[in-house]
């Protein structure tokens, strides 16, 4: 997957506790551990921002070991569950968290992770190119995996070091989970290059965060939505940062107001703000707005990375032509996966998309070929007739009512409203009512003291369904 050899005198990565490891030290550590598991297996690996947990990251990818990374804070009875299901031959996980597990036996330790060894596993066929298993639900132990090839993951990674132009003088922090797929790209990218990453897990909304990518000089970041809301709160745009070079954003879009705030916050300072476009079912990226353009197309995700193709099509599936048209955005390239695993028996599965896939989002193309996500296929609702763009409503929700997190969900004729500020609920109702034109008796407004999200900062609408 790597070469590491080419930069063995370079820092791979520096953690916030203040472990170091080159890229020789990397690849005698990640030998170790390949020897000690010592056959193509399935490994559950509990991922943290730390030295260990991407020791055994790289270790699986470099010697055909197929992880599946969950995070290390999973609920015990989700991560039982899922062991029952999957019944991987091995653990990776904290030492402090070894001894909740009963039928494992530790057989290896290094930088504060263990490896613990399923006395009960059960032996079944990997399909020969499968390398990684991904959630896309975060923190929620879901049972659905996305299956993603080493050509995926190499494919990827190289689209994402040419477009963003990286190279080994890199230093980015980490703002994400190891075990989200926009925090695994940022790794697999820079690992590339030979660039030295800054592990942390602290919130970007702690002292201790900022103090750590100051002393480290991080030359960027990486963050969904939620992560430039947050920022935004804290006054990014106020702070002395003179190492930062390059922001990206990706997870979900931005609201159009933000991301035109980012980009001529980039223009005035000579940084490059990047927003991308992607999906686990994709490897992590499959578009990008080229920094000079970040201004000019605000609002836009982009054009598709390197070696990829997006089209939009109609309800038929027949492809669209003209510009400014609503349909489904199709993404075609190598790094897309190659489908779903939801139990043991499917991980022996081939390759069930074979290049194309149907993004489930509703995009449009301008006549210059930069495309805008309008919303989600499956998140229109029809109101009294009316279509509803429930995304939209949230986007406004939020330019109107600064420092309010909210979330829509709901049926047809009826939607629903969640906003953390109690005291703007019926103003909210008002207010979207006037914006959409519906009488008010279409929307229900509904106070949560926090909107429930995941590991990545993306809605639980799942958990909202039950306001309905």
């Amino acid at each position: 997957m790597w070469n590491f050899k080419q930069f063995e005198r370079n820092t791979a990565f520096i953690s916030d506790s203040g472990q170091s490891l080159t890229y020789t030290e990397l690849q005698t550590e990640t030998e170790r551990l390949a020897e000690a598991v010592g056959k193509r297996c399935l490994v559950f690996s509990l991922c943290s921002n730390t030295i260990g947990s991407v020791i055994g990251y790289v270790a699986f990818l470099q010697n055909r070991i197929v992880p599946v990374l969950l995070n290390a804070h999973l609920d015990q009875d989700l991560l039982r569950n899922l062991i029952n299901l999957y019944r991987p031959s091995y653990i990776w996980m904290p030492e402090n968290q070894e001894e909740s597990r009963q039928d494992f036996k530790k057989i290896y330790s290094a930088y504060g992770y263990c490896l613990m060894k399923n006395t009960r596993e059960a032996k079944y066929p990997l399909f020969d190119e499968l390398a990684l298993l991904l959630t896309t639900s975060g923190s929620t132990g879901s049972r659905k995996f996305v299956r993603q090839s080493y050509k995926n993951i190499l494919t990827n990674a190289q689209q994402i070091a040419e477009y963003l132009e990286l190279d080994e003088n890199e230093r980015p922090v980490t703002t994400l989970p190891m075990n989200y797929t926009y925090g695994c790209s940022v790794i697999n990218s820079h690992l590339l290059v030979g660039a030295t990453v800054l592990l942390t897990d602290k919130a970007v909304m702690t002292r201790d965060f900022w103090t750590f990518m100051k002393e480290q000089k991080a030359t960027s970041i990486a963050g969904v939505p939620y992560t430039y809301e947050m920022l935004d709160k804290l006054r990014l745009f106020r702070m002395d940062l003179p190492y930062l070079r390059t922001m990206t954003q990706a997870g979900g879009k931005l609201a159009p107001e933000l991301q035109k705030k980012y980009a001529q916050f980039a223009c005035d300072t000579g940084k490059k703000f990047v927003v991308m476009y992607g999906a686990c079912e994709a490897t992590a990226r499959m578009g990008y707005l080229p920094a000079e353009k970040a201004l000019e197309k605000y609002g836009s995700c982009g054009i598709a990375v390197p070696g990829g193709k997006f089209s939009i099509v109609d309800s038929d599936g027949t492809v669209i032509d003209e510009s400014d048209v609503t349909g489904e955005l199709v993404y075609e390239g190598e790094n897309v996966t190659l489908g779903y695993a939801e139990c043991m028996a499917d991980l022996c599965k081939g390759d069930e998309r074979h290049g194309r896939l149907e993004t489930g989002d509703m995009a449009k193309r301008d006549e210059e070929g930069f495309y805008y996500i309008v919303g989600r296929k499956k998140r229109f609702l029809k109101v009294f007739g009316n279509r509803v763009n429930l995304d939209e409503i949230d986007r406004l929700i939020k330019a109107q009512f600064d420092y309010m997190d909210c979330a829509s969900a709901g049926t047809d004729d009826h939607v629903c409203i969640f906003v953390t500020d109690d005291s703007k609920m019926e103003e909210v109702r008002k207010f979207i009512s006037g914006k959409t034109g519906l009488n008010q008796s279409a929307f229900k407004v509904v106070y949560l003291e926090n909107i429930p999200k995941n590991d990545s900062g993306k809605v639980l609408y799942t958990e909202l369904a039950k306001y309905i």
